[in-house]
């Protein structure tokens, strides 16, 4: 019986606040973040929403780097969850600003996110895949899924569909509401230290 991997969604889960919203509100645009966020899943994919927020983003890489290196921080407990587990980590955000927090964590991953291109007009997404799931209707982590069984944690909407294909869920937040409105067991969670506990009883 293969062991199960433990798969982590980044911003919200790992991350204690979501660090996407976060650079959005400090260098995007507040009105057009906003009006997105109300159409996220009411005729808007989330990959049609993240595009036109962060076309609002004009500020140089190196310096929403620099903001994201001072201001987001990890839940109690990331470096001994990768430790113990060595977990996947897969993200509806990009490479370029969760790399750099690793980093000043001082822990490595195997990592899935999409990339960026930061013009000065507009950073332009890079998806990684825009291939639309059968399930949900939208390109979403499912496909990035381990062979095998697996334990997902997640807090959000790009983690609805992963997570009903997950043999454990861990969960808080939108995440948590979501499965409470589909019926579906869940351990809820606050630091990534509890989920450790919770894997190791």
């Amino acid at each position: 019986m293969r062991t199960p991997r433990l798969v982590l969604d980044w911003d919200g889960t790992v991350t204690e606040m979501d660090s996407l919203h976060m650079v959005l509100l400090q260098f995007g645009d507040v009105g057009i973040y906003e009006r997105a966020e109300e159409e996220l899943g009411r005729g808007l994919t989330l990959h049609q929403v993240n595009g036109m927020e962060f076309e609002t983003v004009t500020a140089p890489l190196v310096e929403v780097v620099a903001w994201c290196l001072e201001n987001v921080r990890v839940r109690p407990g990331l470096a001994t969850i990768v430790e113990r587990f060595h977990p996947l980590v897969v993200s509806g955000g990009f490479h370029e600003l969760i790399e750099p927090i690793l980093a000043r964590e001082g822990v490595e991953v195997e990592l899935i996110a999409n990339r960026l291109d930061p013009t000065p007009s507009g950073w332009h997404v890079r998806w990684r895949d825009e291939t639309v799931c059968a399930v949900c209707g939208e390109a979403c982590k499912r496909s990035t899924r381990p062979e095998g069984p697996f334990i997902y944690a997640g807090d959000g909407y790009s983690d609805h569909c992963i997570a009903l294909t997950a043999e454990r869920i861990f969960a808080r937040a939108g995440l948590a509401e979501y499965l409470d409105e589909q019926g579906v067991p869940y351990e809820p969670f606050e630091t990534l230290d509890e989920i450790t506990a919770a894997l190791e009883a």
